[in-house]
């Protein structure tokens, strides 16, 4: 019988190389859309000002910061979360190879996962203090001042969203900022993107690298780019390892979580330990983080692999 142009297509006809190009499409278009759609929302509901507030960063309003956070979840969040499902269920028809969403995993896994983000914290902030320090060439001096300025801006708006006042917004922002974040971009990064850039070179080193690349390139922050690049990295041996991205959605979780935390104990005044305008940890630590988290993944690919050769009867590259 022959098949109809109706029929789908299966996703080993379509090159990696066009998938890429597709799934770059539908991601682009749904921001956009999202964007114009949460901009519409907030001017009907606030009025063409709040836009206009926004735009010139008057952030003081309750309105505005009511705003952005419309702004972020249809502009930005929801756009995430729906490419890779449109992606995966009707451009390559294979959900479970693309987003990776099963626990066909040892939950041991999960236990390694979360001391290895403890571990790797003191690491991070080396990398994030390593990279606020870069400058450019005097030549580009003009593109330093725009990349600061940026910066700032973003910070700024990031503040508004991040105001938490009490225990109860706290929890709001976990759930938003710290686990929802997490599972959008990790399904549409660690399980879409990774998988097509492993068909694509056939490395899934490679694929892990250029996925945390461009992971932390989407973020548009220039000064904290190798830490979320460190970050990255992870994330993806933790679900090439496992076969699944729920590993890394744990690790996103507690890192974006232990922002939230500890911003909000900082602007409380519970704590006055700030990392981001005080070294908190020395060389040596810094070192023994890097060393211990290392080792910790080696130990979560140890599991992995016996694991694998226990209930699939072949071991993991």
């Amino acid at each position: 019988m022959t098949e109809g142009p109706s029929n789908p297509i299966p996703h080993k006809q379509i090159h990696p190389g066009l998938q890429f190009l597709i799934l770059m499409g539908i991601l682009i278009a749904t921001i956009i859309a999202g964007n114009f759609i949460a901009g519409a929302i907030v001017a009907v509901r606030y009025g063409t000002d709040t836009l206009l507030d926004i735009a010139n960063l008057k952030l003081g309003s309750q309105q505005v910061q009511s705003s952005l956070w419309t702004i972020q979840f249809i502009g930005t969040t929801l756009p995430i979360l729906i490419t890779p499902i449109i992606f995966s269920y009707r451009v390559v028809h294979d959900p479970d190879d693309y987003i990776k969403h099963h626990f066909d995993y040892p939950q041991m896994l999960m236990g390694i996962v979360f001391v290895a983000m403890l571990a790797v914290f003191p690491f991070i902030q080396f990398l994030g203090d390593l990279n606020s320090k870069m400058v450019l060439p005097e030549a580009l001096k003009g593109v330093e001042h725009w990349m600061r300025q940026s910066e700032d801006e973003a910070q700024k708006l990031s503040d508004t969203m991040m105001r938490m006042p009490t225990f109860w917004s706290m929890i709001y922002d976990l759930l938003f900022i710290g686990l929802l974040t997490a599972i959008v971009e990790e399904i549409l990064f660690r399980g879409c993107f990774q998988t097509v850039f492993f068909r694509w070179t056939k490395n899934i080193h490679v694929a892990i690298w250029i996925t945390a690349i461009l992971f932390s390139a989407f973020h548009q922050e220039f000064y904290g780019f190798l830490p979320r690049l460190a970050l990255g990295l992870l994330f993806g041996y933790f679900t090439a390892w496992s076969g699944s991205v729920w590993p890394a959605i744990l690790a996103h979780f507690v890192n974006n979580g232990t922002v939230v935390v500890w911003t909000y104990l900082l602007q409380n005044k519970i704590t006055d330990l700030d990392p981001d305008k005080q070294k908190l940890f020395s060389n040596v630590i810094f070192v023994a983080s890097f060393v211990v988290t290392l080792l910790l993944l080696f130990f979560y690919k140890y599991i992995s692999d016996k694991w694998q050769a226990a209930h699939h009867g072949e071991e993991l590259d």
